[in-house]
């Protein structure tokens, strides 16, 4: 399991799927605000001039010398929800996210936000 104090560690990295075809660099890890622990990040996609950046969850992730391998593949990574590259996402799509990722959402027992960015 990824330990919280490596998390800045990991940003710039390359970030592959199961295949090893890279999918982007690793920009920004999003804990989970129930349990602080690394749940998602975001990785940074598209051309130089249209970048945006794609949430990837972090279960099953291994990381290895230079690079975060991921268990989803890139398709469907290229096809998850986006944000630009100095966004936010709003709150009122955290289940989309999930959503495309065929996992369970559910928002904190007061109504507040699941992920944080950190």
């Amino acid at each position: 399991m990824f330990e919280a104090e490596d998390i800045r560690e990991w940003r710039g990295h390359d970030v592959v799927d199961t295949g090893g075809s890279k999918i982007g660099s690793l920009e920004s890890v999003y804990v989970d605000t129930a349990t602080d622990r690394p749940a998602f990040v975001t990785v940074t996609v598209g051309m130089p001039t249209r970048r945006r950046l794609v949430f990837v969850p972090l279960d099953d992730a291994v990381v290895g010398p230079g690079h975060l391998k991921v268990r989803y593949d890139k398709k469907q990574v290229k096809d998850a929800p986006t944000i630009d590259v100095d966004g936010e996402l709003p709150a009122e799509e955290e289940p989309a996210v999930f959503s495309h990722y065929e996992l369970a959402y559910q928002p904190g027992a007061g109504g507040e936000r699941r992920l944080a960015r950190r």
